[in-house]
């Protein structure tokens, strides 16, 4: 492989683990919601020289020398991050989502404050709120929760519980949520209560991008958001705002949470900004929610329960409530076949979130790979072959689905 050749030599035990975790993606389907393939150009500017530069502070405000580069590269990745989403004010400097939403809560809130998010166990992330979490431990926490029936959110009970509350500020965007958020609905509701809107939009922001999903920055304080589930960028994050509270989330991000940036991973953000911003990433984003429609059609005729009947975006809910497979028994025999997806709790979950009673699976990485409507009718049926049938229908599973990974290779490119 190309970029092994120096590790090769150095450090062949190394090198043979990254040469086996290329093989697996390249011979399994990936189907986790939160991941995706970045492209070459993006692998490249993340393994860049630029790691080697240390470069506290902002572009023209650091404080080591030696930073012109670096400067040019951060002050351009802003830029299209600004133009991509439309936004008055980007930080790009967050290593992560979590860290991208304490920056924001840091920005927004004093220590003990009160916000609303979705409850995790309902398809909210681990910092909306969750005790075990920073989030559930330095503020004051009022979940909110889906309409039993629907399974979607409701807004006039979210409405009547911010009322009731008085949070300072209200969260949304999720990490299982296969339904598409009206961030109007939230704006309206934070004005009535006075509350501040972050959405945190790290699974749907490709979407948001490509135009196939609606964008909360016309509503939004802030917007959080990663940088590789639909995006197709390097495991990073960015933090977008409105000007007025631009100061205060950059001190949040530093001097508050983080040192140095990693300026190799803002260079590979700013090469996923920049394929973003081409036309054929909007055909991408509108792709990948028409094959998860259509994912969640075939699986649904073939007697699957989803949560809410369904998705508008590029996940999906398999419901195992009630039969005897767990969501970590079918995650265990799917990637057995090389699938690869994740348990999840649905709503009313009744065990433990390490056994839970669904599944999740995202239709971004099979779209990277150039996957269209008829091969997701296909992978519907493996899948329920596997949770159903699994005895019989494992070593024919398999073959097909080595066939696919083959038929739609990664990296082509790599050897």
């Amino acid at each position: 492989m190309f970029f092994l050749s120096s590790l090769s030599k150095t450090d062949p035990e190394v090198a043979r683990i990254v040469s086996s975790e290329v093989k697996r993606q390249q011979t399994q389907l990936g189907m986790i919601a939160s991941e995706n393939y970045c492209s070459l150009a993006v692998l490249e500017a993340n393994g860049s020289v630029l790691q080697n530069k240390y470069s506290e502070g902002y572009p023209g405000k650091r404080y080591y020398a030696g930073n012109k580069f670096i400067d040019e590269v951060e002050s351009l990745c802003i830029e299209r991050a600004k133009k991509l989403f439309g936004v008055e004010h980007a930080n790009v400097q967050p290593n992560a989502g979590s860290a991208a939403n304490m920056a924001a809560y840091m920005a927004l809130l004093e220590l003990g404050d009160k916000f609303m998010g979705l409850s995790l166990s309902l398809g909210g992330h681990l910092t909306h709120g969750s005790p075990y979490n920073f989030s559930g431990k330095w503020y004051k926490v009022s979940p909110y929760a889906l309409d039993e029936k629907t399974e979607t959110l409701d807004y006039d009970a979210i409405r009547k519980l911010a009322i009731q509350e008085k949070p300072k500020l209200i969260e949304c965007g999720y990490t299982a949520y296969p339904r598409v958020i009206d961030f109007k609905a939230f704006r309206e509701i934070c004005d009535e209560v006075g509350a501040f809107l972050m959405a945190d939009i790290a699974h749907i922001a490709g979407l948001v991008a490509g135009g196939a999903h609606p964008s909360p920055v016309p509503f939004a304080d802030v917007v959080t958001t990663t940088t590789h589930k639909t995006l197709r960028g390097p495991r990073s994050a960015i933090i977008m705002c409105r000007e007025v509270h631009a100061k205060a989330v950059d001190k949040a991000v530093f001097p508050g949470l983080q040192g140095g940036p990693l300026e190799h991973s803002i260079a590979a953000k700013a090469v996923c900004f920049h394929e973003a911003l081409q036309p054929s990433f909007k055909d991408y984003a509108k792709q990948v929610v028409k094959n998860c429609k259509v994912l969640a059609g075939e699986l649904m005729s073939l007697g699957c329960k989803l949560v809410s009947d369904g998705t508008d975006n590029h996940l999906l809910l398999i419901d195992l409530t009630g039969r005897t497979i767990t969501g970590k028994d079918a995650q265990d025999r799917l990637e057995s076949v090389g699938i690869v997806c994740n348990k999840n709790t649905v709503p009313k979950e009744t065990r433990s979130p390490f056994i839970a009673s669904g599944v999740r699976l995202g239709s971004a990485c099979l779209t990277t790979r150039g996957m269209r409507e008829s091969e997701m009718k296909e992978v519907a049926r493996l899948i329920v072959d596997t949770i159903d049938k699994f005895d019989e229908t494992k070593a024919k599973t398999s073959a097909r689905v080595l066939e696919l990974a083959k038929q739609f290779p990664v990296y082509p490119e790599l050897k």
